[in-house]
């Protein structure tokens, strides 16, 4: 049994597939199979990147799939894992394979097609190029010094307590298992690589006088794979505001300010209900795009909320007396929407060339 993918008016219609049920060995071998053959028929790197993102990225039957294991009564679940987990890794594997093969037969093309005349003048060394990521988030930066909001910044090796405890975390919450969170030997240091920059901002509550308006950017980490839309290293900027009679109404205000100034006058803003362990109430937020590719729409950005009362006194400040709001988004979701960039890879691989399509400005 199969369904279509949620949001399908996004999708040409030419590649709309079918989403696999994630326990349905057959339409997920089909699957596989599917990405198998196109794995090994791409002749060059290009056509591999292709087969890649169509197999691999969020929009593949199989990523689709994989999103169902959620929906699933829990006794389904570790069958359905174990068949997508399985099924993934067969792709991944082949893909790896035929990257290396690829990549091998590239090199001896260009040892065979290209000569180097040693004894011509040198040529002179080409400037580089910031990377894009770097850009955006001083774009994001300038855009909150604007508003009177201080730049708070910490360590990337930190503290359980300051990134989960003091965030209102329970003890047995999932995001601290080693599914999630990259921790630090020997257990007993309570140390880990942060997976948000959230603690930056129990820094900012325990080392500034009230009221605090700071943002938060930088590198974070989590035990994600890499593909086309996923990274194990990537970057946030959260924002904290705490002071007295502080709303919902100046969260949205806030927000829509910002991303008016980065995405023209037309954009807006909209919430909806969710849940965060550090904020209560929670939502998460989406934003009119007015210059998507493909015509305006609205598109999932990040989560948002009031601080909860317990991040407040667990930094020492009366939930009674003052109130605050965080959000929190990742920068290279945000460059993938606004500029379009289809594959995570591209940001990571270091090819100069991506850097220089941007310029020194986005």
């Amino acid at each position: 049994m199969s369904k279509m993918p949620q949001n399908s008016a996004d999708v040409p219609e030419s590649i709309i597939e079918p989403v696999p049920d994630p326990l349905d060995e057959a339409a997920i071998g089909a699957a596989v199979d599917n990405a198998l053959a196109a794995i090994a028929s791409a002749a060059t790197l290009e056509a591999l990147k292709s087969a890649r993102l169509a197999h691999t990225g969020e929009k593949s039957p199989l990523s689709l799939a994989n999103r169902e294991i959620g929906a699933l009564a829990k006794e389904f679940k570790a069958a359905a894992g174990k068949l997508m987990g399985g099924s993934r890794g067969r792709v991944a594997k082949a893909l790896a394979a035929r990257s290396d093969v690829l990549e091998a037969e590239d090199a001896a093309r260009i040892l065979l097609e290209e000569t180097v005349d040693v004894t011509a003048a040198p040529r002179r060394r080409r400037a580089g190029a910031r990377h894009p990521l770097s850009t955006l988030q001083d774009r994001v930066c300038d855009i909150f010094v604007g508003m009177g909001w201080e730049i708070a910044e910490g360590p990337e090796l930190e503290s359980e307590w300051f990134n989960f405890d003091a965030l209102n975390f329970a003890p047995d919450h999932p995001a601290r298992e080693m599914q999630d969170t990259f921790f630090v030997e020997p257990p007993e240091a309570h140390l880990l690589l942060r997976t948000h920059t959230s603690p930056v901002q129990v820094r900012a509550l325990l080392e500034r006088e009230l009221p605090v308006y700071v943002l938060c950017p930088g590198k974070v980490f989590r035990t994600d794979e890499l593909d086309a839309t996923h990274t194990p290293v990537f970057h946030q900027f959260e924002g904290l505001a705490i002071d007295k009679n502080l709303s919902m109404a100046d969260l949205l205000g806030t927000l829509e300010h910002f991303t008016r100034q980065m995405f023209g006058e037309e954009a807006r803003v909209r919430i909806r209900p969710n849940f965060f362990p550090f904020t209560e109430p929670s939502a998460e937020l989406d934003i009119w795009h007015p210059g998507a590719k493909g015509g305006p729409r609205w598109i999932e950005w990040g989560g948002c909320g009031m601080v909860n009362p317990n991040v407040l006194r667990a930094a020492g400040i009366d939930p009674d007396e003052y109130s605050g709001f965080a959000f929190g988004m990742g920068i290279e979701r945000a460059l993938m929407f606004r500029n379009e960039v289809a594959d995570m890879h591209d940001m990571i691989e270091g090819d100069v060339r991506f850097s220089e399509h941007f310029g020194m400005e986005i």
